[in-house]
């Protein structure tokens, strides 16, 4: 046990390694995990003998979970708007299609068995929402035509449907189902599906601004729990759990819930470990040895899939919306395969349907050549149809985005005799670029206009421009002995020089913030900034 812990943390910090590196050359960081995998496989310099598809299929669908979650936590919902039609259509119908032609391609050129060729197209049939999300935030990809939107939404989406027509394919081909069922079936999938992931949503805004959670952090780890949740309690009732657990993303993240930003750290890191978790274990699952036998069929599909089916649905889909021919062009492009695609053969390979071909290892090299190719192309094909605009901001498409020079606040208490009490806000002279958001009184909260007028014990809440990560100075501590020579002195009468000034005091418990009047005790803790 001690062995296998100490082999997991070395392999997380190698990947992590790894994903700097790639950053750093123009490698797609996927590809390096599946490489880094394959390395430490059966086949690879440690040989790691690791076979187990069923325990594969049980760890990758699991991370699928949180990356689809993520996915909808990180998605705009008001710059995804203005093409929301048109990504829904894509991740819906668009699947469909790719699937469909896929599939024809296979059964009619590739002599494979009509079912399985079917099965082939809908394994590969989305596109992967890691994969465009790391390309377009870690090259800044900023697209015309409100693309990054379209291209976030449909590729955080489409697995689902993907997944949905996988397991409605291998029920067939098990004999399982009439046509009456499968239809049954996929009204279910989607009704279900959708209804649990907005009542799941609803419950947890519900608690998240009821109850507040004592310990830092709880409110990340309840969410992670509902993100299971909504997942788990779809699947149950014979929903799409991807889909419920996508639609609950979307609906958290984009309302102000508390400790946000932390939520945004934790789920970061955890959406970065998944990916490490899924790629570098299907790269440990691969026998590269059995690639050459499947890889001019697999080239095959790619080099169709690619440059044939997906251009053909997102044409077919997106010419009635009259979007410019470069537009669909990059969009078709931008159709990455990735860990959903092989987690999909993994469960196809698992289950009880025959199969006369390696699929796992035929979807396997198809997400190689896609991360690899196609992903390598984007910023490239981007610049070259002219579609990167160069006054938006690609992180703006994302609801975990925050502006350069946010907004802090500070709390000010109006006591009986401070110069704003029992006077209008309006009639209040504020600093240039403040603004009283938010009174509390008697705990309830006031949202203060013009006319307000500021009571005594009310706290106001001011809004101001963050400084960010401009220079502060310096700052140091100093405490008030019994035989400073301040002790007892206001800081008026106490001569600082023209490059320090008292920022704050610590007083046993209570913080103060300094007024010229305000007399030093002893044990007081000064926080002195000062210019070096």
């Amino acid at each position: 046990m001690n062995l296998f812990i100490f082999v997991a943390a070395v392999i997380i910090i190698i990947c992590l390694s790894a994903g700097k590196l790639s950053f750093r050359y123009g490698i797609p960081t996927l590809l390096a995990f599946i490489v880094l995998g394959m390395l430490f496989g059966s086949d690879g310099i440690i040989k790691i003998g690791f076979d187990d598809y069923p325990f594969a299929e049980q760890i990758c669908s699991t991370a699928l979970i949180f990356i689809m979650f993520y996915g909808g936590f990180g998605t705009n919902i008001r710059k995804a708007k203005p093409v929301a039609v048109k990504a829904v259509l894509l991740s819906s119908f668009g699947v469909i299609l790719t699937a469909a032609f896929t599939g024809l391609f296979c059964c009619f050129v590739l002599d494979i068995p009509l079912l399985e060729s079917f099965l082939i197209g809908a394994v590969i049939g989305s596109t992967d929402a890691a994969s465009v999300f790391a390309i377009l935030r870690s090259k800044k990809l900023n697209l015309k035509y409100n693309t990054a939107s379209l291209l976030e939404v449909e590729s955080g989406s489409n697995d689902p449907f993907a997944y949905m027509m996988t397991i409605i394919l291998l029920s067939l081909m098990k004999g399982e189902f009439s046509i009456g069922q499968m239809l049954l079936m996929i009204l279910a999938q989607i009704a279900v599906g959708a209804l649990v992931g907005v009542l799941t949503a609803f419950l947890a805004l519900f608690v998240l601004k009821r109850v507040r959670l004592t310990a830092d952090g709880s409110d990340s780890l309840f969410v992670f729990s509902v993100a299971l949740l909504s997942y788990s309690g779809a699947a149950l009732l014979g929903g799409n759990g991807y889909l419920s657990t996508y639609i609950t993303g979307i609906l958290l993240g984009n309302k102000p819930i508390r400790n946000k930003k932390t939520m945004v750290g934790f789920f970061d890191g955890l959406n970065g470990l998944m990916q490490i978790a899924i790629f570098f274990l299907l790269g440990l699952l691969s026998f590269p040895s059995q690639l050459p036998a499947i890889a001019l069929t697999a080239l095959a599909i790619a080099l169709f899939l690619t440059f044939v089916a997906r251009p053909l649905a997102v044409f077919t889909i997106l010419t009635p919306f009259r979007c410019p021919i470069r537009q669909q062009l990059l969009i078709s492009l931008a159709g990455l395969r990735g860990a959903a695609s092989i987690v999909f053969a993994i469960v196809a390979q698992v289950s009880a349907a025959h199969l006369g071909n390696d699929i796992f290892h035929i979807v396997f090299f198809i997400v190689l050549f896609s991360i690899s190719l196609q992903g390598t192309l984007i910023p490239f094909a981007a610049k070259k149809l002219g579609m990167t605009d160069e006054n938006s901001d690609v992180m703006k498409t994302f609801s975990d985005y925050s502006e350069e020079i946010p907004v802090e606040f500070i709390k000010l208490q109006i006591h009986a005799g401070h110069p704003w009490a029992n006077r209008k806000i309006k009639e209040v002279r504020l600093l240039p670029q403040t603004l009283i958001a938010l009174l509390v009184r008697d705990g309830t909260h006031i949202v203060p206009k013009g006319n307000t007028v500021l009571l005594p014990d009310d706290i106001a809440v001011i809004s101001a421009p963050s400084i960010g990560g401009e220079y502060l100075g310096s700052l140091t501590e100093m405490r008030i002995t019994q035989d400073n020579e301040w002790l007892g002195k206001s800081l008026s009468e106490i001569d600082l020089g023209s490059d320090m000034l008292v920022i704050m005091i610590k007083r046993k418990n209570n913080i103060v913030i300094p007024e010229g009047k305000t007399v030093l005790r002893e044990d007081d803790v000064l926080i002195i900034n000062h210019s070096d």
